[in-house]
């Protein structure tokens, strides 16, 4: 069914939910301006990240707009995993994929053609939560593999609900971490990043999960044998790498399905 703009949630008003007891530089970005949107991927409209992540609006059926970076490094196939920094609101302390987040209501990332808007968040993203310097990321190294719809509660009050656009890239860079966003980082093969999952010291993120059991292991290996570096067509802009994984990889509507 195609959910008309008359029909889109309306959020209720944040303003009485308190941050007082929160980190100062996570209250800060709470204020940033997240991208609306309909189930279809719509966009609508703009709220504040606060009010997009209140488990109040969420229950509404209020969704944004969000991507998720995958980054191997080149020499050994390895994932690049962060740790969320405690001082975060949501999902705070646990294990996730490279970089998580969100593209803004802003020009350069509400452009649509290309995933280009997510693409440019994720630029923005990178060196902000890891470190990265961006000399050393480009719109052209990732990799668009598909985009998934989900629902996850962090507690009682905050929580995601998302169209959540995956991005690989295979790349070797420099980090220099903020501690405010990510408290550890590592590298790690398929069999390491299994033996995390089972170990029950360690928690993940819902999306990554949900990420790795449908998309990440399925499509790991065939993500380095069939580099962009080796696939790339610089003419099309589209990499060939990315026809095969779709082609041997889940649908967005199963995914979808198994929320």
């Amino acid at each position: 069914m195609t959910t008309t703009l008359t029909e889109v949630p309306r959020p209720v008003p944040s303003t009485t939910i308190s941050l007082d007891t929160y980190d100062e530089e996570q209250v800060r970005l709470m204020e940033e301006r997240c991208i609306l949107v309909t189930p279809e991927d719509k966009a609508y409209g703009e709220d504040s990240k606060k009010t997009c992540h209140l488990m109040a609006n969420i229950n509404t059926g209020l969704l944004h707009r969000a991507f998720s970076v995958f980054l191997f490094r080149p020499s050994d196939g390895r994932l690049l995993l962060q740790k969320r920094a405690d001082e975060k609101i949501t999902f705070p302390s646990m294990w996730t994929n490279t970089c998580c987040s969100h593209p803004l209501s802003i020009k350069s990332e509400l452009v649509e053609e290309n995933q280009a808007g997510v693409k440019a968040a994720a630029i923005r993203k990178l060196p902000q939560e890891l470190g990265i310097p961006s000399s050393q990321i480009k719109s052209e190294d990732f990799i668009y593999l598909t985009k998934i719809h989900y629902l996850a509660p962090s507690d009682g009050l905050w929580g995601e609900h998302e169209i959540d656009y995956i991005l690989f890239a295979t790349l070797d860079v420099d980090l220099e971490l903020n501690p405010n966003e990510v408290s550890d980082a590592k590298y790690v093969s398929k069999e390491e990043l299994e033996a995390m999952f089972s170990d029950s010291e360690n928690s993940f993120t819902p999306w990554f999960k949900l990420i790795a059991r449908d998309l990440l292991y399925p499509w790991w290996d065939e993500m380095m044998t069939k580099s962009k570096v080796q696939g790339w067509d610089s003419e099309k802009g589209v990499g060939q790498v990315e026809a095969s994984l779709l082609a041997n990889g889940p649908r967005v509507g199963e995914l979808v399905k198994m929320l």
